[in-house]
């Protein structure tokens, strides 16, 4: 190697070795620093919490409410999840160390050592504080004496919703934040900045629901203790500050007012889902049953189990739909849809059922008008030739009359009313014997009174088929059962989509009052 070669490497490195002794000795210095830092933190704690009495209250305070997350919403148990960080503001003279760029963050067990406000959540049913890897809260101390005191945590708050739009509704859901002991004369408790108090807004995205708007309010609460029952009564009303009135009745006393916050959340439901999961398989569902309009009326067996499977398919949806839902009384826009859906179901399998009997009524009462014209046929060949007796008494037996005491002769048609009146008619073609009592029953008094009841049934049975029958005229008389599904095929859908164009627009543009 060159001289110049191992002075460049010389060069570089002398310049590496002031590189890491200037960084040890910024090192060392900044660790100085933080030691010396520390402990003038220790010392000014010290000095703050020496004559520091926890129990007396400073002036609160403000809030700010930052939004991390929109978990999940229950209809069944009528609460939401939400996972945000609380901040609150106040300021105590007490700890006042310098100026207010001069800060100190305490994290750990030395926050208990400071008084903390009495915050909670009115609305909540159950909450965690978030503790991973360490307790998530924190208080920042300025020299000024103000103090910021945060917390992140997940809470599941009630949100009583009103569901008869249900899944075309908007919802109101709250944060209600109040000081648990300290009334408006201890404590007093703002939204730090009005709307501009609620962070991260825009950043928060829900599947089920689109915020639309958000509100803050302030309002107090009158807590009433009564005297002469053990009872709690909330009077809520319009908060107005050093404007409240401690007074007492015969009923109740009030004990304080509570001014209570409210974050409100405007929350519109996504119809996607819904649209998927329950209205386009139940249109399709209905759709299908139409279907069988198309099939032949003699293929039972096919129509049949089309609308058997449609009505059960809808039945399953319903069933479905209902177990995410509380049981409530009132009727729920979806509730309307599913019902409907069933009913065209429905009415599709009974149009089956009334042309089916249509149409097999009218085979089977061709079928009898047949039997009932061979019959007369029949009967109009047996009683062209027939035998007359003249003697008083007929005898059932066959060829006992002789013909010397008989005078038989040939009758014809146009004489056949004529012998029928007579006292008995012998057929010389058959060997039977008819009694014919039409005219003259004193000859057989017996036979006649034994007859009398079935005639008088026949009577009232014959009374019966000749209204039916009238009643069947009156009625718009069908040629052919086939005309039944050509209408059908053109009211189902019509009428479908007349309940389509009323209940959309009604449910989407009608305006839903919120509380």
């Amino acid at each position: 190697m060159e001289l110049k070669d191992y002075v460049f490497i010389s060069e570089q490195l002398i310049i590496r070795m002031n590189e890491s002794y200037f960084s040890f000795l910024m090192n060392r210095s900044f660790q100085r620093m933080t030691v010396k830092r520390l402990k003038n933190a220790s010392i000014i704690i010290q000095d703050l919490l020496k004559d520091y009495d926890i129990r007396l209250r400073p002036l609160f305070g403000n809030i700010e409410i930052r939004l991390a997350s929109f978990d999940s919403i229950s209809e069944v148990n009528m609460d939401y999840t939400i996972t945000l960080y609380l901040n609150q503001y106040w300021r105590d003279e007490r700890l006042v160390f310098g100026n207010k760029s001069d800060e100190m963050i305490l994290t750990g067990e030395i926050i208990d050592k400071f008084w903390l406000p009495d915050t909670f959540f009115p609305n909540d049913k159950s909450a965690y504080l978030h503790d991973v890897t360490e307790k998530n809260k924190m208080i920042r101390l300025y020299g000024n004496g103000e103090i910021l005191y945060g917390m992140r945590f997940t809470s599941t708050l009630a949100c009583m919703m009103d569901l008869r739009r249900y899944p075309l509704d908007r919802q109101n859901c709250t944060v209600e934040v109040e000081s648990y002991g300290y009334t408006h004369a201890d404590v007093i408790m703002r939204w730090k900045n009005g709307r501009a108090s609620i962070l991260d807004l825009d950043k928060v995205h829900f599947s089920q629901f689109t915020i639309l708007d958000y509100d803050t309010i302030s309002y107090g609460i009158y807590l009433a203790t009564g005297k002469k029952k053990k009872k709690i009564l909330n009077y809520i009303v319009p908060f107005t500050f050093y404007s409240y009135r401690n007074y007492t009745n015969n009923f109740f006393s009030i004990v304080g007012v509570y001014q209570r916050l409210s974050l409100s959340f405007i929350l519109q439901r996504n119809i996607g889902y819904f649209l998927f999961q329950t209205y386009l398989p139940s249109i399709l569902i209905v759709m299908l049953s139409w279907v069988s309009f198309w099939i032949n009326h003699e293929a039972t067996s096919a129509r049949v189990t089309l609308g058997i499977t449609t009505v059960l398919t809808m039945t399953t949806i319903s069933t479905g739909v209902r177990s995410s839902l509380p049981r409530i009384s009132y009727v729920k826009a979806i509730d309307i849809y599913l019902v409907m859906c069933f009913v065209f179901v429905f009415a599709a399998l009974l149009e089956y059922a009334a042309v089916n009997y249509l149409y097999w009524g009218k085979k089977a009462k061709k079928r009898k008008q047949k039997r009932q014209q061979e019959k007369s046929k029949r009967e109009s060949h047996n009683d062209c030739d027939l035998v007359e007796i003249d003697t008083d008494r007929a005898s059932p037996i066959i060829g006992l009359c002789s013909n010397s005491s008989v005078s038989c002769r040939k009758l014809t048609m146009t004489s056949l009313d004529e012998n029928r009146q007579s006292n008995h008619v012998i057929d010389t073609q058959s060997p039977r014997i008819r009694p014919l009592v039409r005219g003259n029953p004193a000859l057989y008094p017996s036979s006649y009174n034994r007859n009398s009841h079935p005639r008088r049934n026949r009577r009232f049975l014959n009374y019966l088929q000749t209204r039916t029958i009238n009643l069947r005229h009156s009625i718009l008389h069908i040629q052919d059962v086939n005309d039944i599904d050509r209408w059908s095929r053109l009211c189902f859908p019509i009428l479908f989509i007349l309940f389509n164009a009323l209940y959309w627009p009604y449910y989407t543009v009608r305006p839903q009052t919120l509380t």
